[in-house]
């Protein structure tokens, strides 16, 4: 499992954080949709360290009462379609507008001996959430999320 990475542009990043039993995801944007769409790369890296080919595109929408569990309503619809699609994904785009998410996905079929998967993610969790901007203006989103 990779430490961290980083965007090729700007600002935006992601990284994982120690937990004792599951793992912490946390992305950085300048947007808060860019620091949900590094959250979600952070959540491909939990899986496999092997790229992933953005072959096929799958939308998604989500709501939640608050931008927090909006976060992990997008999370646990990306884990969603990894498991019921058999896909990795390695593009995000995310727009949001109040506590309504848009997303899309580009990905493909898991290939075990290619892609290594280390886990299968079982679910984000409200443990840790927080989705903030801190004093330079730079957005985080981060939760545990179950393996």
């Amino acid at each position: 499992m990779s430490e961290a990475a980083t965007a090729i542009s700007g600002k935006a990043r992601w990284e994982h954080f120690p937990h004792a039993a599951d793992v912490g995801l946390r992305g950085f944007g300048e947007t808060m949709a860019e620091a949900f769409e590094q959250a979600a790369l952070a959540l491909t890296a939990v899986v496999t360290t092997a790229d992933v080919r953005p072959a096929v595109l799958v939308d998604i929408d989500c709501e939640a009462p608050d931008v927090e569990l909006l976060f992990v309503e997008w999370l646990n619809a990306v884990i969603y379609e990894m498991a019921v699609r058999k896909m990795l994904f390695s593009r995000f785009a995310v727009t949001i507008d109040g506590t309504c998410l848009h997303g899309t996905l580009w990905g493909e079929p898991v290939d075990v001996a290619r892609h290594a998967p280390a886990c299968e993610p079982k679910g984000a969790t409200y443990t840790a959430l927080k989705v903030a901007k801190d004093e330079s203006s730079m957005w985080s989103a981060a939760c545990i999320v179950d393996v």
